[in-house]
């Protein structure tokens, strides 16, 4: 739309008399409708130029959920490794606790 409003511009620009040619028809405009033509040229550059801005705002915010979702799952990962750690020390000194155990068992049997 902005680029159809530009486009419409240049053309008026490039003109140099009322009479304007486009797509092999002919258009000679008084002042009324050069003012109408002028309206609605600045109406669609104003309507494309807020459909930019609400595309570029929609965009934003979802880079920053996508964003704010990424470090969530990598805080939870995080999470989640160091109670793997954790509980597998847990299990290693368990372990460890459990082989002392019939160790010390074991030598009492012979006695």
């Amino acid at each position: 739309m902005v680029l159809l409003a530009g486009g419409a511009v240049a053309l008026v620009l490039t003109e140099e008399s009322a009479r304007y040619i486009l797509f092999g028809y002919t258009f000679e405009l008084n002042h009324v409708e050069m003012f109408l033509a002028g309206a609605a040229t600045a109406a669609v550059l104003l309507l494309g130029l807020w459909l930019l801005g609400s595309g570029s705002r929609r965009t934003a915010r979802e880079r920053r959920r996508m964003r704010a979702a990424k470090a969530e799952t990598s805080d939870r990962v995080a999470r989640l490794e160091n109670e793997k750690r954790d509980l597998e020390r847990k299990l290693e000194r368990e372990h460890a606790t459990d082989g002392d155990q019939l160790v010390a068992r074991g030598t009492h049997e012979r006695h």
